[in-house]
């Protein structure tokens, strides 16, 4: 296949990708998100299988932000598109739309991929990857600052999570999606049944190994903002892991 500008798959939304309202998971959604990343790279020739034997490097997600306008349904099918910006020095920005099949805007997200050494962990800058794009798509799914995030609010303990082999993904570290999953563990299902996330942002700051245990703290703004945010720490070495902004809506039964 020519390398594409935009790459569009269609997902169907099955009963393990929704919740128990029926509605489309967080982490199903960062699911599709990573999934056509990854299928988008390996049609512009720089995947997971090209770049680790050449370049001893790979993808990490470092930020996401995801806006949703209307949650799929469980047995729904939708479109997923995403396309790249061209690279900064040291990181790519890479967007989304979720669409259903008359094409109308479900969600829509914003990321930042980096580059690291798969021994040592550094970084590295975007130039060591050769990339032939085709023409690059100059719009933007959500026009934002992927910035720090700064919790406001009374910080509350709420559990803590042992990090298991079930949880890692390819690069041996906790996959991007299951961070989703811990977060939106920190609701109760009365407050899941009657708010949703209308948007999200996650910063991924450190990675997470198998045997990490993460302490789970949520901070609740002024309610009139519906911002609520939710950190992961580990106490041991006392180094955060991931910070998240999440903004809640009532929503529909």
């Amino acid at each position: 296949m020519a390398p594409l500008s935009k790459y569009m798959r269609k997902y169907h939304v099955s009963v393990n990708d929704a919740d128990f309202t029926k509605k489309l998971k967080l982490s199903a959604a960062f699911n599709y998100f990573q999934e056509i990343a990854s299928l988008h790279a390996d049609n512009l020739g720089i995947g997971f299988n090209e770049i680790r034997p050449k370049y001893n490097v790979m993808w990490v997600l470092t930020r996401m932000k995801v806006e949703i306008l209307k949650y799929p349904v469980w047995d729904q099918e939708i479109i997923v598109e995403t396309w790249p910006q061209m690279p900064k020095r040291f990181h790519f920005e890479r967007d989304f739309y979720m669409k259903d099949l008359n094409y109308n805007i479900l969600a829509k997200a914003t990321s930042i991929w980096v580059l690291i050494d798969i021994d040592t962990r550094e970084l590295k800058p975007s130039d060591i990857l050769t990339i032939k794009y085709p023409e690059i798509i100059t719009e933007r799914a959500i026009e934002c600052n992927l910035g720090k995030i700064r919790p406001r609010g009374q910080k509350e303990f709420v559990y803590k999570r042992i990090i298991g082999c079930s949880d890692l993904d390819m690069n041996e570290h906790l996959n991007n999606s299951k961070y989703i999953d811990f977060i939106m563990d920190c609701f109760s299902m009365e407050t899941l049944r009657k708010y949703h996330p209308s948007s999200i942002q996650v910063n991924y700051v450190n990675e997470s190994f198998a045997g990490d245990e993460i302490s789970l703290y949520k901070y609740t703004d002024d309610l009139k903002t519906g911002k609520v945010y939710v950190e992961g720490v580990d106490e041991k070495t006392n180094s955060q892991k991931f910070i998240s902004e999440i903004v809640i809506y009532v929503h529909d039964a």
